[in-house]
């Protein structure tokens, strides 16, 4: 019998698939963001929470967030939104809701100035924020806490988990998180990337103005509108305010790519091999010396924190990202 012939796939085809994988990932990163906002995810009724930090620069900084406690509860999940969002941002009422499902607290967190309260701006790499909040009195009766962050929230969590914290953080999460801060910024500065940007832009700039109109010495919000990729902002708001050289540097010192071998606590990493904003490819490098404590699980359907609705993990919890990744924690 003669034996079939096995050819691999020419170019054309891998660039096929390529293009085809790149329109799911928008597909469904549009998807998600659209059925957000028409069937918003009811999170728990919640308290507002503030506490205050020193900044050197800047001097008082207020947080703010929305604290749920279910009564019992002896942990806490801190949770942080990505580039453009707050404590608000409707995927952290969903994670509130699925923490709240185990009986754990939540406190959803607007980094400074997120809240538009003109207080300051973050960058990426400002865990400083953080730790003030681990740290409210708010959170001291807590016994265990967890942080979990969506997108440039999931960068700040696995910064966390990679120096000194609070004694009592047992494990972080991190969904469709950068580890290549360049990297990522190039990609989405790309023309594929255009409709994000613009949207991202759009909610910066809006945080940035009452910032900008307290502090003569800041980039006027007149320059600042003229901004048209990432990399822009980070030069000409980023970098002078919190004392790098340049973009590069700004990049070169607060990715968590190269920190992942110091990794201190369990973390888990949920990536989509097609999401738009966090390609796989700025990814791999950070990921190729299989890091020690870092879980990663990739899920090929889905876009930029998006999922399919009854995402299964492989944990023991009901299926759903935000369940999933909760069971995972819990276990910790």
């Amino acid at each position: 019998m003669p034996t079939a012939e096995v050819r691999p796939a020419s170019a054309g085809q891998d660039a096929i698939e390529a293009t085809a994988g790149r329109l799911r990932g928008h597909f469904w990163t549009l998807l998600g963001l659209l059925g957000r906002q028409l069937r918003p995810p009811r999170g728990p009724a919640a308290a507002a929470w503030h506490v205050e930090l020193d900044d050197r620069v800047t001097g008082r900084v207020e947080l703010s967030g929305a604290l749920h406690v279910p009564e019992r509860a002896r942990a806490l999940v801190l949770m942080v939104h990505g580039l453009g969002g707050s404590a608000e941002s409707l995927y952290l009422h969903g994670a509130a809701a699925g923490a709240a499902s185990r009986g754990i607290a939540s406190l959803r967190l607007s980094l400074r100035g997120a809240d538009r309260s003109g207080a300051d701006f973050y960058h990426a790499g400002l865990v400083a924020d953080l730790e003030a909040a681990l740290a409210s009195p708010a959170l001291a009766r807590f016994e265990r806490l967890y942080a979990l962050g969506y997108s440039l929230g999931g960068h700040l969590v696995l910064r966390l988990a990679c120096q000194p914290h609070d004694a009592r953080l047992r494990a972080v999460a991190a969904v469709c998180a950068p580890l290549d801060l360049r990297a990522t910024g190039a990609a989405i500065d790309a023309t594929a990337g255009g409709l994000y940007r613009l949207y991202l832009l759009r909610h910066m700039r809006r945080m940035y103005r009452p910032v900008a109109e307290r502090h003569a010495w800041l980039a006027r919000p007149a320059e600042v509108a003229r901004v048209r990729t990432l990399r822009q902002w980070d030069s000409l708001t980023v970098a002078p305010r919190f004392g790098f050289a340049d973009a590069d540097d700004y990049y070169r010192q607060e990715s968590v790519g190269p920190l992942l071998d110091r990794m201190r606590k369990p973390a888990l990493l949920v990536l989509s091999r097609h999401d738009p904003m966090v390609p796989a490819s700025t990814v791999a490098g950070p990921l190729a010396a299989k890091p020690v404590g870092l879980e990663v699980r990739w899920v090929a359907r889905g876009g930029h924190l998006a999922f399919p609705r009854h995402l299964d993990l492989g944990y023991a919890g009901a299926p759903g990202l935000e369940r999933q990744v909760m069971a995972w924690l819990a276990e910790r």
